[in-house]
C-alpha cells in the first residue's frame, strides 16, 4: 500500500516539476502554422524557414503587398502557403487569420503572435494616444490571436502550440523604450497566465514564451521616435534566423521558455537578483546603445498607424552581428546543456579548492 501512495505521489510530483501535460506536437512538414507580423523582420525569417522545412503557412500582416510578393516566392519554390491582410489590433481581423487558415488548409497546428511595434522615447514624452495604439498591437494582437488559437485547439482536441513573442524588455523595465516595455511585460504575465489555466484543465495546447533579446530586424525603423537620433540597436546583436529557429523548435517540441542569445537570460536574472545593480547599469547604458547618428525619421513615417516596408529581414543595426545564438542552441539540448552546467561547476570547485 505504501509503495502504490509512494509510486501516486513520484508520479505526480514529475508531472508538476516538468509543467507539461506531455503533449505531442507534429513535425513541421505535417503542420499548418499561422504567423502574424510576417512581412518582415522575425516574422518573414520564420515564415521562409518554416516552408523550407515542409509546412503550410498562413502569413499574416498589414502590408498585403509584400505579403502577396512572400506567398509567390514561397509557391514559385513549392511550397504551401496563402497570406491574410489584417491587423492584430483589431479583433475581427484576427478572427479573419484564423478563418482563412481553415479554409485553406482545413485547420492550423501552430500560431505564432508575432507581429509588433516600438516607440522611442521617454515615458513622459510619449503621447497616450500612441501607447495605446502601441497596446493594440503588441497585447491585444496577443490576446486575439491567444483565444482564436486556442478554441480550435480545444474544438480538434489535437494537440498544438502557440508561441507568443516577447522581449528581452517584457523581463525588465527600460529607459527610451520604456512605454514599449509595460507592453511586453502584460504579453509575458498573460502567457504565463493563460498556461497555467491550459495546464490547469490538461488543454490540448502547448505554451511557449520567446524572449528575444537585441535582434537586427527593421523593427527600429518601423518605430515611432521622439527620439532626435535614429533609434537603432547597437552592442551584440543577433539574427532574426535565431529566433525563428527557436520558435519553430518550440512548435515541435512543447517549451516553457525560450531566451534569443545569452545577453536575454543575462538580464533576466541579473534584475532578480541585482535589481539596483541593474537599475544603475541601465541608466547609464541603454540610451548610447538605443540610437545611431544620424537623425531621426518623422513621426508620420513610423509604422505605428499604417503598414511598414515589407520584404527585409534585417534592419539598420550596428554593432557585432551575431550569425546565431548558441544559448537557443543549447536549450535545444537541455539534458547536454545540463551536463555541460554540471562539469563547469565541478571545474570551478576544484580550482576553488586548489586556491
Amino acid at each position: 500500500m505504501n509503495n502504490i501512495g509512494t509510486g501516486k505521489i513520484n508520479k505526480w510530483t514529475s508531472t508538476l516539476i516538468s509543467g507539461t501535460n506531455k503533449l505531442t506536437l507534429k513535425d513541421l512538414q505535417d503542420q499548418v502554422i499561422v504567423i502574424t507580423g510576417a512581412s518582415s523582420g522575425i516574422g518573414l525569417k520564420t515564415a521562409r524557414m518554416a516552408a523550407a522545412k515542409g509546412a503550410k503557412v498562413v502569413a499574416a500582416a498589414r502590408n498585403e503587398d509584400a505579403l502577396q510578393e512572400l506567398v509567390e516566392e514561397l509557391k514559385a519554390k513549392g511550397h504551401a502557403a496563402t497570406f491574410v491582410k489584417a491587423d492584430v489590433g483589431r479583433e475581427e481581423d484576427v478572427h479573419a487569420i484564423a478563418k482563412t487558415a481553415i479554409e485553406e488548409f482545413g485547420r492550423f497546428d501552430t500560431w505564432v503572435n508575432n507581429a509588433g511595434i516600438s516607440v522611442w522615447g521617454y515615458a513622459f514624452d510619449v503621447t497616450n494616444e500612441d501607447i495605446k495604439r502601441m497596446v493594440d498591437t503588441n497585447f491585444w494582437g496577443v490576446v486575439y490571436g491567444t483565444q482564436v488559437a486556442v478554441k480550435h485547439f480545444k474544438e480538434r482536441d489535437v494537440p498544438g502550440a502557440l508561441i507568443n513573442v516577447g522581449s528581452l524588455f517584457g523581463d525588465r523595465g527600460t529607459l527610451v523604450q520604456s512605454t514599449y516595455a509595460p507592453s511586453k511585460f502584460a504579453v509575458h504575465g498573460w502567457t504565463e497566465s493563460i498556461r497555467m489555466e491550459l495546464e490547469k484543465e490538461q488543454a490540448p495546447v502547448s505554451v511557449t514564451l520567446i524572449h528575444p533579446g537585441r535582434i537586427d530586424t527593421p523593427y527600429n525603423e518601423h518605430a515611432r521616435s521622439y527620439l532626435e537620433k535614429q533609434p537603432a540597436h547597437r552592442g551584440m546583436i543577433y539574427p532574426p534566423e535565431a529566433v525563428a529557429e527557436a520558435i519553430l523548435y518550440a512548435a515541435e517540441h512543447p517549451k516553457r521558455d525560450m531566451f534569443i542569445g545569452s545577453q536575454a537570460k543575462a538580464l533576466e536574472l541579473l534584475g532578480t537578483l541585482l535589481p539596483r545593480l541593474t537599475d544603475r547599469l541601465m541608466e547609464r547604458i541603454i540610451y548610447p546603445t538605443q540610437h545611431v547618428e544620424r537623425p531621426s525619421k518623422p513621426r508620420e513615417e513610423s509604422a505605428l498607424y499604417k503598414a511598414g516596408y515589407g520584404m527585409h529581414e534585417r534592419g539598420t543595426n550596428v554593432g557585432w552581428m551575431r550569425k546565431r545564438s548558441l544559448y537557443v542552441k543549447a536549450c535545444k539540448h537541455p539534458i547536454l546543456t545540463t551536463i555541460a552546467a554540471g562539469v563547469g561547476l565541478t571545474v570551478w570547485s576544484l580550482a576553488k579548492r586548489k586556491d
